[in-house]
């Protein structure tokens, strides 16, 4: 398929530019085989499902991956976007200005909660750098960064972060440490849905999937069949993996929060007839229309951007026309858009 065949029109204000409260965005809810459309709240969530369904969460934690600085020795303004660590000291990093910083530039970031210096090693693709981080004060780099690093916000967002952004760009299940970009369907749950869920008799487990820079890469391919996506960790422990097969043989549905969630269970699904197996690894996996999903049965998920794999996946899991026009609904009914703004369920 085309990639120009997942566009949509969008105006600029329904790009949500901060969180509305915890627990009270609207849901649009989408049935993929008959395309009816309702509208309802995010907290009604139970209601969609049914008893014996599982909703499956990703728990990874977002780290302040921004770190501000300057440019040792002309003093000129840096940033600097962690985006995996590689070794002890070496990070796979987006610079700014990139095209200043070239192999042997070096870096300083400080500020109360200790100092980290910055050398660029290596020149690899589209602004990314190899890194070696070193803490010349002595301390652990890793709790520096925490200290002293700011919130990465998507780009579309466009405002400096806060520390308000530092509770709120965490889901409520976040305990992994390793992303650099929030599981955004995730962001929806509050403890009284949690509850409100397991009063219903739906199920949850948790499983692991590092959210990296990749999931904000702009598709430079015609052909969405084409499109790579950058490989992330992830994680499936065993008695995930139990649960899912349980839900599976009684009939019912997994019910996945989020693309990130998606991915990580149908990569784990390895060809088996159906299920999931405890899985501990990377992933490349590109879903788009034709693909077959093996575990997911429902999918809970935000508005992504035109163009981009996530709404890809999101229309091979609902019906290419059948997710855009439920897009078009969401722009007429002005519901707020992508990281911080509404989302919908498919069912």
């Amino acid at each position: 398929m085309l990639v120009s065949e997942f566009d949509y029109a969008l105006p600029a204000e329904l790009i949500a530019q901060a969180p509305s409260e915890r627990g009270s965005a609207r849901m649009l809810v989408l049935e993929r085989a008959t395309g009816r459309m309702r509208h309802a709240h995010v907290g009604a969530l139970p209601e969609f499902l049914a008893p014996g369904d599982l909703v499956v969460v990703n728990n990874t934690r977002v780290f302040p991956a921004r770190l501000r600085g300057h440019r040792v020795p002309s003093g000129g303004a840096v940033q600097c976007l962690l985006l995996h660590r590689l070794d002890r000291e070496r990070w796979d990093a987006l610079v700014h200005p990139g095209q200043k910083l070239g192999p042997g530039a070096r870096m300083s970031f400080g500020g109360a909660g200790g100092l980290l210096e910055a050398e660029v090693l290596e020149r690899t693709f589209h602004g990314r750098r190899v890194i070696r981080l070193l803490a010349p004060e002595g301390g652990d780099i890793e709790t520096i960064i925490d200290r002293i690093g700011h919130v990465p916000l998507p780009p579309y967002i466009k405002r400096a972060d806060t520390p308000f952004d530092r509770e709120r760009y965490q889901t409520v299940f976040a305990s992994r440490r390793g992303s650099v970009a929030a599981p955004t369907a995730g962001l929806h749950f509050t403890p009284d849905l949690v509850r409100a869920l397991e009063t219903t008799g739906i199920g949850r487990a948790e499983i692991t999937l590092h959210v990296g820079y990749g999931t904000f890469k702009p598709v430079r391919v015609e052909q969405a069949e084409d499109h790579v996506v950058d490989a992330e960790a992830f994680e499936i422990a065993a008695a995930a993996a139990r649960a899912i097969d349980r839900t599976l043989a009684a009939g019912r549905r997994v019910v996945a929060v989020g693309t990130t969630t998606t991915r990580a269970l149908e990569s784990a699904d390895a060809g088996r007839p159906a299920g999931a197996r405890p899985a501990t690894g990377v992933t490349d996996l590109v879903i788009v229309p034709g693909f077959r999903f093996g575990v997911v049965g429902a999918l809970l998920t935000n508005f992504h951007l035109p163009r981009s794999s996530l709404l890809m996946l999101v229309c091979a899991f609902g019906g290419t026309e059948r997710v855009l026009a439920a897009y078009r609904e969401a722009v007429d009914r002005r519901y707020r858009f992508y990281s911080y703004g509404d989302c919908m369920l498919i069912t």
